[in-house]
Parts: C-alpha cells; structure tokens; sequence
C-alpha cells in the first residue's frame, strides 16, 4: 500500500467498519431497552406481518372471552328470573290443589282464586321486566316458533341489518365470521303467564279453561294439569339455559387456551433472547471501541509522511 497524503484508505476502512459496529450497538442497545427483537419492519419484515396478524387475533380472542363471559351473566340473569317463577308455579299448584277439593265454598275458592290470579300476573310482570343490558329475556323477543328448534337454523330468525336485532341473540366470540368457528345463536322462549297457559289473561277461545282460573272444583282440577304442563315448559327453558351456560364456560376455556398459546408464538417471533443479544451487545460495544481506537491511529498515519518530506 503506497504511503499518500489526499487519501488515508486505512482511516476510511476503520471509518466504515466503526459506522457497521456502531449501527449494531445501536440496534442491540434498541432491542434491549425495548424487550423487543423486531421493533420495525426492517428487522424481521416477515415476522413482523405474521406477529401483527398473530398480535389482532389475540386481540380478538380476548374481547370474545369477555363476549362470551357477559353472555354467561345473560343467562345467569334468564335463569334467576325462571328461578323466581319457578316458585310462583309452585304456590299456584298449591293454590290448585286447595280449591280442587269438596270442602271449600264458592266464596272462599273465589277468595284462593284472586291470589292464583296474583301469581299469574307476577309471573308475566317477572317475564316482561327480566331484562340484562336494556335487552328483554323473557318476554318472547329472543324465541323462536316452536317448529323450528334446530339451533344451526336460528341464523334465518335472527336479523342484525338494524341497530336492534331482533330473533335469538347472537354470541360472537371468535376472530372471524364462520358460523362454525366464530358464533352462535341463544333462544329464549317466552315465559309470560298466558305464554305457559295459565291466568285470566290467556286466551280461552274454543271453551279451553284448564289454568285460566280455580274459582271451581272442576277448574281446579284442570288446572293441576295445565301448571304441571307450564312446569315442564319452564323447566325445559332453565334446562337449555343451563346447557348454554356450560357450553359458553367450556368456549370461554378453550378461547383462554387458544389465546396463550398464540401469545406464545408471538412472543417467540417479536420479544428478544436478553441473554442472546447481550453477547451481541457487549461484541458490538467491544467492536465499536476498537474502531474508535484504529480511527484514531489512521488517522495519525499520514504524519509519517511529513517525516520523510522533512528529513
């Protein structure tokens, strides 16, 4: 290498090789304050687009979680209320049964036959103010007809075009839209007292009277039967509840899962090895001060030739 004065390529090359190092210091000195191996895009162009991909399905499980958590309170709140008529059934049966015998008079089933009434209107006012969230449960809004119980089908009832969907209430819990994967669909049937055929308020066309009233023995009689058939209704609605409550527990479980392991994975493509890219720190830093150094004396080079022009 000739010795020249213009051109110093032993500083030039030291001056590149302390810009190279220098940069990695930096990028390691980055990665490590942030916790994060791809900060941009220019680190891991590919990981950084699957771990953002991976970072909004997260995202989207955790809301599903609490989705399908507030539908559990749904149903909690939809079965506490059958719970509390529930109870009214059974005092009406027992209302039933008191004036179905030979031993009371007209005046006194009459007397039996206004607190029948009672529970009958407490078990529609219960239906038609049950409610969670500014949404009635009981009333009749989330049932479908009784021909169609096949759950795969309630999409075609539900209608979500407006601000307030009408039909079974759709849970949505996962990050897409399949109906196979991402939701399903909750029927309530309607639990007003005339729905269960009991009170003064159902309808009797026809001359059918069994749970309308108990003011007589023969009534009375008749309505033991129309409240063990309103029982088995309200009991097949807790029943269907309950199986609702358990399978939104069970997705709740299998989101939480889902979303660990995928947070797992991400953690593997974006957070740093600390220990990994500490030995790259400290050879970056090592590197960065040795060209500093080799700068310096390259710099310093050149003056040899001073010494030759002056002796």
């Amino acid at each position: 290498m000739s010795l020249v004065i213009n051109t110093n390529l032993m500083a030039l090359n030291a001056s590149r090789n302390l810009s190279e190092a220098y940069g990695r210091l930096g990028t390691s000195t980055r990665r490590l304050s942030s916790g994060l191996r791809v900060g941009t895009a220019a680190d891991d162009a590919a990981g950084l687009a699957i771990r953002e991909l991976m970072r909004a399905d997260i995202a989207s499980m955790r809301q599903g979680i609490r989705n399908a958590n507030d539908a559990v309170s749904m149903v909690q709140t939809a079965d506490g209320a059958l719970q509390v008529i529930d109870e009214k059934l059974i005092r009406m049966k027992e209302l039933a049964e008191q004036a179905a015998t030979g031993t009371y008079n007209s005046d006194q089933r009459l007397i039996i036959d206004s607190e029948y009434q009672a529970m009958a209107s407490e078990i529609t006012r219960i239906a038609n103010a049950t409610k969670f969230n500014g949404i009635y449960l009981l009333n009749g809004n989330l049932s479908v007809s009784s021909d169609n119980q096949n759950p795969a089908s309630w999409g075609g009832v539900h209608d979500g075009t407006g601000l307030d969907p009408t039909g079974p209430l759709k849970i949505h819990f996962g990050t897409g839209n399949d109906p196979k994967e991402d939701y399903y669909y909750i029927a309530i049937g309607n639990s007003t007292a005339s729905a269960l055929g009991l009170g003064s308020n159902r309808d009797i066309s026809g001359g059918i009277t069994a749970g309308h009233n108990i003011s007589t023995q023969a009534n009375a009689q008749q309505a033991l039967d129309a409240i063990n058939l309103a029982i088995i209704s309200k009991d097949k609605m807790r029943a269907a509840l309950g199986a609702l409550q358990n399978r939104l527990e069970n997705t709740i479980t299998n989101l939480s899962i889902q979303a660990e392991n995928l947070q797992a994975a991400e953690s593997r493509i974006s957070d740093v090895d600390v220990a990994q890219e500490m030995t790259q720190f400290v050879r970056n830093q090592i590197l960065t001060q040795s060209a500093v150094a080799m700068l310096a004396q390259a710099n310093a080079l050149p003056r040899m030739a001073m010494q030759l022009i002056q002796g």
